[in-house]
């Protein structure tokens, strides 16, 4: 059997209210089921911020090119030409912008963010012809203009 480990921490202060009200802000406007979410975004975002402090201390110039090219193929960094400072400076919502639910959104093939996660959950959303699940889904730069929403009218 295959064990699973979290992809999340929990906050270390449970009941700080600048955070919690924060995190209401995030999920209305991102639509988002739990706070579990929003964990997992800001995992993603401290594992690329931590490779970004490694490599500045380092100072390894393919390694930061590497780092910088697959944060702008997933779409994370707007400029194939940014540098170590501009990883340091990305927030939670740059992750939350890439998800398959806001994208789809953005595009306007949904009225509502959550109308976009239901059609993510019910089936509907299909990536090169792929159908995906998955409302957390992070869309590379290059399958963006690849999704498509197929509805089954009776």
């Amino acid at each position: 059997m295959r064990r699973l480990r979290k992809k999340y921490e929990k906050p270390f202060k449970r009941w700080d209210k600048a955070r919690i009200e924060r995190e209401k802000q995030l999920m209305k406007e991102y639509g988002l089921r739990r706070k579990r979410e929003i964990w997992r975004a800001e995992a993603i975002l401290r594992k690329y911020r931590r490779m970004a402090r490694e490599l500045n201390a380092r100072r390894n110039e393919k390694m930061e090119k590497m780092l910088i090219n697959k944060l702008y193929r997933l779409g994370i960094l707007q400029s194939p030409n940014a540098t170590l400072d501009d990883v340091l400076s990305l927030t939670v919502e740059d992750i939350l912008e890439r998800r398959l639910q806001t994208v789809i959104y953005r595009k306007g093939l949904a009225n509502t963010i959550k109308q976009a996660r239901q059609f993510i959950v019910h089936g509907h959303v299909f990536i090169n012809g792929r159908k995906v699940i998955w409302p957390s889904y992070l869309v590379p730069r290059n399958e963006e203009d690849k999704i498509e929403v197929r509805i089954k009218v009776k």
